[in-house]
């Protein structure tokens, strides 16, 4: 698979690399998008632009997804207008953003965003901080350069995502050549590769993200400078990263997503303990990591609830016991070293993806239930199922014994009991004997028949 993703470049277009001051125009016979595909609203917007006098366009991923037979999840619209110009136009639009200005056009919950045509940066524009500003290695701070459509096109990042479809004349207009890497399912980015890397090094998550999400190949010079670049992730706002990491592990492709980040060395400035137990524990790390995106890509795909909160604690965990391990040899008790080796783990994370605070609580209960779930002495066990995290602690346990952990079965006691009669669930405890440990490394489960009516599995309490 990543040998198709990386390698599946095929010769570019004669002078596609050049800019072009002319489109190339698709008439509505050549092209399969319909008016009636895109968001009213949307439409709406695009011809009161154009009526007041402006130029308007449909943009990005809508157009490239509806070409590729996708239902986009939003809706664009680039525009010569100026953010306070869509304003004077819109009476529901807000502007937001100083880094790159743009204009949300509200229409009760759905959102339109609206960009202004960008252009390149000048030594003049770059003299005013309000309008453009880059940091030492060339990455963008602030980006409200304005410019024409020619050149907006150009300031996009990859040529299937510069396909503007104007509404009302119902054409296509192709600066980039982007249709031809739409037919041929390739990810090309605009202009020179480690240039544009340099300016927004998210830019690589994103070129991961697209040909993960859409099935592409990425082209052999857009992916050529992505290992050595990818360090310039360390100085994304982890603000950013984090909903950042959201869009490349939770559209269903997160699997083989996490496996291109890993092979283009993008993991490690995400996920850096992460990254270290996978060098000290390849085969558990990998598996656990695999294993927990692909039961999220699954859900994904069946329309079920999925929460950050279970995908971070999955990421982060091969980090976690060898830190727990070293306080306890320090003399520290194992739920106490559980609770500090979390806390520092988290707080470094964080320094480089902004985790809220609604996760990383969850998070920490879930890890704690791993040191919970083998005491089941007395009403332990009974307690333990009325605790609001135990479906999520209990899936999570699953997933460690499907890594390879030995838990001296543990996940399939804990299965046992909730399946079992309360006469049953008494002699399980019994059978535990009276080990100060609560049966924490007890015999596995014993055999016995099942009940007949077993108890309904709630699958999704984990992802709520």
């Amino acid at each position: 698979m990543l040998k198709k993703l990386f390698q599946s470049f095929r010769p570019p277009v004669r002078g596609q690399h050049h800019r072009r001051t002319t489109p190339e125009v698709i008439n509505k016979s050549q092209h399969s998008l319909q008016r009636s595909q895109f968001s009213r609203h949307a439409v709406n917007i695009v011809e009161r632009l154009q009526s007041a006098g402006y130029e308007a366009y449909l943009v990005g991923g809508c157009v490239r997804d509806l070409l590729l037979g996708i239902t986009p999840k939003d809706f664009d619209v680039a525009t010569s207008a100026t953010p306070e110009q869509v304003r004077a136009e819109f009476r529901n639009a807000r502007i937001i953003g100083r880094r790159f200005k743009l204009v949300h056009v509200h229409f009760g919950r759905d959102i339109i965003e609206v960009a202004t045509f960008r252009a390149p940066h000048s030594d003049e524009d770059q003299a005013d901080s309000h309008r453009s500003s880059h940091n030492a290695s060339g990455r963008i701070l602030r980006d409200n350069v304005y410019g024409t459509l020619e050149e907006d096109a150009q300031r996009r990042d990859f040529t299937i995502n510069a396909l503007y479809y104007d509404p009302v004349s119902e054409r296509v207009l192709d600066y980039a050549n982007g249709m031809h890497d739409v037919r041929n399912r390739l990810l090309r980015l605009i202009g020179d590769p480690t240039h544009r890397y340099q300016e927004d090094p998210v830019r690589m998550l994103r070129a991961v993200r697209f040909a993960a999400k859409l099935d592409f190949g990425i082209e052999k010079h857009t992916v050529a400078p992505i290992r050595e670049l990818a360090r310039m992730l360390r100085d994304i706002p982890p603000a950013r990263l984090f909903e950042e990491s959201l869009k490349l592990f939770l559209n269903g492709q997160g699997a083989i997503t996490f496996e291109m980040l890993v092979d283009l060395n993008l993991f490690e400035p995400l996920f850096p303990a992460s990254s270290h137990a996978l060098e000290e524990r390849p085969t558990y790390t990998h598996t656990l990591i695999s294993q927990a995106l692909s039961n999220t890509d699954l859900r994904v795909k069946q329309g079920k609830p999925v929460t950050p909160a279970f995908l971070f604690a999955a990421l982060l965990w091969p980090a976690l016991p060898g830190r727990v391990l070293h306080l306890q040899n320090q003399g520290v008790p194992p739920i106490p070293a559980m609770n500090g080796a979390a806390h520092d783990l988290i707080a470094e994370q964080c320094q480089r993806i902004a985790i809220p605070k609604r996760f990383t609580l969850p998070i920490r209960e879930i890890w704690d239930m791993q040191e919970r779930l083998p005491r089941r002495s007395g009403k332990r066990a009974d307690m333990m199922l009325d605790n609001p995290r135990f479906r999520a602690g209990y899936d999570f346990l699953l997933l460690r014994e499907s890594a390879g952990e030995e838990t001296d079965g543990l996940g399939q006691w804990w299965t046992d009991y909730q399946d079992a009669n309360d006469s049953e669930r008494r002699e399980m405890i019994r059978e535990l004997g009276s080990r100060d440990d609560g049966g924490a490394s007890g015999a596995g489960p014993r055999k016995r028949k099942r009940s007949g009516s077993k108890r309904k599995r709630e699958d999704d309490q984990a992802w709520d």
